[in-house]
């Protein structure tokens, strides 16, 4: 007998009090934000050496040819980042196959913007460094990212009469930018590459894949099936993807990926009830933890501050992020409109647009991460490109709300007007 929706009241567990407080937009933002103020109090006071020892200190183990040795930070980065890039996988496959992106219409616009405010951010960071420090082009990806937590938090805060459309423009636009960034990952910040892991991940993926598709209805109508039968091939696979010499978090994308969007035994698909139900673990603990030990950067006083801030690092991630991705997305959307049947949203005014492309500015949880990838860990090139992606992010949500405070009070006040009449 096929099941039924009604027959399958595991599909959607119903959230704490606890989970749907951190899991609204303007809360995961605030405890990005707090878990990436802490530890830069603790690497510039007396617990700096102990914050660093903690960062640094390995654990697990090296078989040779399985080696899962790592330190804390490294954990953080490549372990636990990989369930934020699972979520994001959920989303990207969702929308490009039932979403805003399957239709070419609605997605051609805010895809367009989301190229252009990675190449011109790209461009600026390496032309400012082109004469910079040895390697230190390395990391012209930095400010290519948007961190979707981040901007919608602030889009959330200063915005709540803004239009709807604006939003959605800022969400497309985010998970094509994150589509792109996982994709560069993949493709330039991959060391040694070594074929036969990924050759081996071909089996758990394999099996996962059909777990996933032929026995959806396990996974709906039990929470515990996930993490029973799921989870160690997901495991499995993300250790074949560190050693094969790809970032370990495009594991969590390929596995993502490999979920159902259309069910035929409950109401919602497998990649919703996962999204849903991982979303506080990713929201409350992964992004959080990775933030902690990837924003730690000993300024050293005033002065070191000022030093890292005229660096050509600092200045390129900056002028990146900051100027880059206002020029990158509103003057890509003003050239790809000029074309016939790219239009964009009549509820959406340029200024508006302008100001949304400022919040896109906040880089954060990718921009760190490439950070990482480009840089020697506590070298002084990756200190200031923390610095640049911390500064640059801050004056971004502060320019974005200095932009779009003033839209939402006069889209606050047309409201009104219209609910008088």
């Amino acid at each position: 007998m096929t099941n039924t929706p009604a027959q399958l009241p595991g599909t959607y567990r119903k959230y704490s009090r606890v989970e749907e407080i951190f899991t609204t937009s303007t809360m995961s933002g605030l405890l990005l934000l707090i878990a990436a103020a802490l530890p830069l109090i603790f690497a510039n006071s007396g617990g700096s050496q102990l914050y660093f020892t903690v960062r640094d200190t390995f654990i697990g183990f090296d078989f040779g040819w399985l080696n899962l040795r790592l330190t804390v930070g490294q954990w953080a980065a490549d372990g636990l980042l990989a369930i934020f890039f699972f979520m994001v996988g959920l989303e990207l496959k969702r929308q490009f196959t039932i979403g805003d992106l399957s239709s070419r219409g609605r997605a051609l616009v805010p895809m367009a913007a989301a190229f252009g405010g990675v190449a011109v951010p790209a461009i600026i960071y390496t032309v400012i460094n082109w004469n910079g420090p040895d390697g230190s082009t390395a990391g012209w990806a930095i400010p290519a990212a948007t961190d979707i937590a981040f901007a919608v938090a602030v889009l959330a805060i200063i915005g709540k009469h803004l239009p709807v459309a604006l939003r959605t423009f800022l969400l497309t636009l985010a998970v094509v930018d994150d589509l792109i960034a996982i994709t560069i990952i993949a493709i330039f910040y991959t060391d040694n590459l070594q074929l036969g892991y990924l050759a081996a991940a071909i089996v758990p993926m394999a099996l996962y894949w059909f777990l996933a598709t032929r026995r959806e209805h396990w996974f709906q109508k039990s929470y515990l099936a996930a993490w029973v039968l799921l989870l160690p091939l997901g495991i499995i696979t993300w250790a074949l993807f560190y050693n094969s010499g790809i970032h370990a978090t495009v594991a969590g994308v390929a596995l993502a990926f490999l979920v159902p969007v259309r069910s035929k035994v409950a109401e919602h698909n497998l990649s919703e009830t996962f999204e849903h139900r991982f979303d506080p673990i990713s929201t409350m603990f992964a992004l959080p933890v990775f933030a902690f030990f990837s924003a730690g950067v000993a300024i050293g006083g005033w002065a070191g501050l000022v030093d890292s801030w005229t660096s050509s690092v600092a200045l390129g991630i900056m002028f990146g992020l900051v100027v880059g991705k206002i020029i990158g997305i509103t003057g890509t959307t003003w050239l790809i409109t000029r074309l016939k049947g790219a239009d964009l949203d009549p509820a959406i005014k340029w200024v508006d647009l302008a100001g949304m492309s400022a919040v896109a500015g906040i880089g954060f949880t990718v921009s760190l991460l490439i950070g990482e990838l480009s840089f020697a860990t506590g070298s002084p090139l990756q200190d200031h490109a923390k610095v640049g992606v911390l500064t640059a992010s801050l004056i971004a949500a502060v320019l974005g709300t200095i932009m779009l405070t003033p839209r939402n009070r006069y889209y606050k006040r047309l409201a009104e007007a219209a609910e008088q009449r």
